[in-house]
């Protein structure tokens, strides 16, 4: 055996996973290791034990780059909201013990990190700063109040162009979460105006689909194949932000709220979050992130996004992808 795997409790990296003052190193009741109690935004959550492996990673030029990377060994996952739990999390947040934090303090990647979900399925993960050009990307500050977290800060809810009076809406964002989630006040205020919408053209509620929780069906025609195929029934939805007097505004048309069943139905992606457990916070989830590429930089604390094709790698802006 080349290495100790373990990460071992007095490891920098253990004590940035427990909150302050709770990391004593002198626990008569700690065995060595580093364990863990992690919270998702969706209210999952895992509990394991920190390890050392090496990760196979390229640079965008093929140069091979192969870390010896924290990761978490979890023995109980609990999942959370989510209507399709999976195998694992990727960690990409803000803390020290985040994949793209970890690169960083190497000095392999600059402390950025990005990834574009197809619609199609698939997408790309990058970390560092040398995948994307600025020029047509959306930047908003990310907010000192919510540290743990990609958030833009606070959000006024937008519906069909005009505003809907509910502002203030604490928004993060969540790769790990499969659907976008409102606050119950948001969460209603949206079903309202969609109903007032969709008052009078041929679609009605599909009671028997529990794919999620509101489905409708079309009436008199062929089942739905694609999310485009409903933009004549919805509306677009925006989330404004404001940041140092400038506003930003992150579009969802409604091919990043919907999605189609199996059955041929369309069913709204975005769920009540705090039915969910989320209290008051809103989740924006990998649904609403499609076909768009989303950059966390957090060297300029900013968050930023654009529409992108993310079927395939655009080119890097120089050799290495730091």
């Amino acid at each position: 055996m080349l290495y100790n795997d373990l990460v071992p409790f007095t490891d920098p990296l253990c004590e940035s996973l427990h909150p302050p003052g709770e990391h004593k190193r002198d626990d008569p009741r700690q065995d060595g290791h580093c364990h863990y109690d992690v919270e998702y935004a969706d209210g999952g959550s895992s509990l394991g034990f920190l390890v050392r492996d090496v990760f196979a990673l390229n640079y965008k030029n093929g140069a091979p780059l192969n870390p010896r990377l924290a990761l978490g060994c979890g023995y109980y996952q609990p999942s959370g909201t989510s209507h399709h739990p999976l195998d694992g999390v990727l960690g990409l947040g803000r803390g020290k013990t985040s994949i793209v934090s970890q690169l960083y303090s190497q000095s392999l990647v600059r402390n950025v990190v990005g990834h574009c979900l197809s619609g199609r399925g698939g997408g790309f993960l990058f970390f560092g700063d040398g995948l994307y050009d600025s020029s047509p990307i959306v930047w908003t500050s990310m907010s000192s109040e919510h540290p743990k977290s990609y958030s833009p800060g606070s959000a006024e809810l937008v519906f069909s162009g005009k505003t809907t009076g509910l502002k203030d809406l604490i928004v993060v964002f969540d790769s790990g979460s499969s659907y976008t989630y409102f606050n119950s006040q948001a969460y209603q205020k949206l079903l309202d105006l969609m109903n007032k919408k969709l008052a009078g053209k041929r679609l009605k509620k599909a009671t028997d689909d529990q794919t999620l929780p509101l489905c409708w069906k079309r009436v008199g025609g062929r089942p739905f194949t694609s999310a485009h195929d409903v933009r004549e029934f919805f509306e677009p939805i925006s989330l404004v932000f404001t940041s140092n007097g400038a506003k930003t505004q992150f579009k969802l048309p409604p091919e990043s709220y919907l999605i189609i069943s199996n059955k041929g139905n369309v069913c709204l992606g975005i769920l009540n979050g705090t039915e969910a457990g989320l209290k008051n916070l809103n989740v924006i989830g990998d649904i609403s992130m499609q076909d768009r590429m989303v950059i966390y930089d957090n060297e300029k604390q900013l968050i930023g996004w654009a529409p992108a094709n993310c079927d395939q790698l655009p080119k890097p802006k120089y050799a290495y992808t730091k």
